[in-house]
């Protein structure tokens, strides 16, 4: 049995324990009290900075949508041709023994280039042809023998026959001869010479290049669907990157008789005007061919057009009320309740984005032409717009814009 004293400093010792556990509980929540107090006060402070910075904006560029006069054209790259060209060269064999060009002239028709050697084929020439002359005096005395009887019809006719056959060697040797000196097919340009004095030439190797540079032709390929667009004369004019700003003029010349049947393409050729002989064979050059009278189209910048499956749309930027006013009345022209916000005036000085479906025309550099869906002063946004959907709120900073050239460009011309 505890004595009296002992309960007593037990009891004692609980209750001071019980203080221990009691004050430190007060301690933690008066803690947590004051940790929560912290959090809800930053909270409070971040919720009004949220409310004080209003609603969040995109930032996007934009340009106002302006109707501008667009001649139609026909774009194409071609490739350049010459007139007349050819790589001159000789029919026979033969050592060359003399040039009579300069690489890089001018030459008429008809002119000498190449001399081969030609001695023996000359010695030939001239035993062939002595024995033509003996062929000659003796079927002109067999021909007096024949008048005066004295010698039979088959006798003049053998010796008129060896006649002929001496003439026609004659002939064979002197065209064998000729072709020892090569001549210019045609007037034109020459090209860099190819071959060397003392140099064995086979038949048909390469002397030089000769080419008539203007005119000068261009050949290209049009889709067929082109062809109600295209006639013989219709002027064109062409660039190459060799010649920045520079263009050359022309006009279509033939339109060939068929379309390909793989590719449902028709080839064109064009004749362009060349004096100063800048544009050369084999060169490509970029083609535009115009194509009806001038036409006015309402353009932006194709940038803004985003092409989709399911068709091409733009973003435009209008003040909130004007857009939930737009919406409110869609909902009701549809027949479907309006947003729960429907029917709450917008602030007149927020922006907001708008998705709109258009139709797109002709492009012409970096525009586009709008058919359908916009109307001139509408203001569209050029760049930003995959950050946006219809009712985002946006921000206008236009110090940066798109390109919007109709003739663009490279940056360093």
């Amino acid at each position: 049995m505890k004595t009296p004293n002992l309960a007593m400093k037990q009891e004692h010792k609980r209750s001071s324990n019980m203080k221990r556990w009691t004050t430190m509980i007060l301690l933690v929540l008066l803690i947590v009290a004051v940790v929560g107090g912290i959090w809800g006060y930053n909270t409070y402070k971040m919720v009004q900075g949220f409310k004080a910075m209003g609603v969040p904006k995109q930032t996007v560029s934009t340009i106002k949508a302006a109707e501008q006069e667009w001649q139609p054209q026909i774009a194409a790259v071609g490739t350049l041709r010459a007139v007349r060209g050819a790589d001159v060269s000789a029919e026979v064999a033969g050592i060359v023994e003399e040039l009579h060009f300069n690489s890089g002239g001018e030459i008429k028709q008809g002119d000498l280039l190449l001399t081969l050697r030609a001695a023996d084929d000359v010695a030939r020439l001239n035993a062939l042809q002595a024995t033509a002359d003996l062929a000659e005096v003796n079927y002109k005395r067999d021909e007096a023998q024949f008048a005066a009887q004295a010698i039979s019809q088959a006798q003049l006719d053998a010796s008129a026959a060896n006649l002929k056959t001496a003439k026609a060697q004659v002939a064979e040797q002197k065209a064998l001869v000729a072709k020892k000196f090569v001549l210019a097919p045609f007037s034109g340009t020459l090209g860099v010479r190819a071959v060397d004095v003392g140099q064995y030439l086979q038949p048909g190797s390469k002397i030089v290049t000769l080419q008539t540079l203007d005119p000068i032709y261009v050949d290209f390929f049009l889709p067929q669907q082109n062809l109600s667009q295209l006639s013989v004369g219709q002027k064109l004019s062409a660039t190459t990157d060799a010649y920045p700003g520079l263009s050359f003029d022309g006009e279509i010349s033939v339109i060939d008789a068929k379309v390909d049947a793989d590719t449902r393409n028709v080839q064109v050729r064009a004749t362009l005007k060349n004096p100063q002989h800048k544009l050369l064979p084999g060169m490509y050059a970029n083609v535009s061919i115009l194509s009806g009278s001038q036409q006015r189209y309402l353009t932006i910048p194709q940038n803004a057009v985003t092409f989709n499956p399911y068709g091409e749309t733009v973003f435009v930027v209008v003040p909130e009320d004007q857009f939930k006013a737009e919406q409110a009345a869609k909902a009701q022209a549809d027949g479907t309740n309006p947003p729960a916000d429907g029917a709450q005036p917008g602030d007149p000085k927020l922006l907001v984005s708008k998705q709109v479906f258009v139709t797109v025309g002709p492009a012409r550099g970096d525009q586009v032409a709008i058919l359908k869906g916009l109307k001139a002063g509408d203001e569209v946004v050029t760049s930003g717009q995959l950050k946006l959907k219809s009712g985002t709120a946006v921000e206008i900073n236009n110090k940066v814009q798109p390109l919007n050239e109709s003739n663009p460009k490279p940056a360093d011309q």
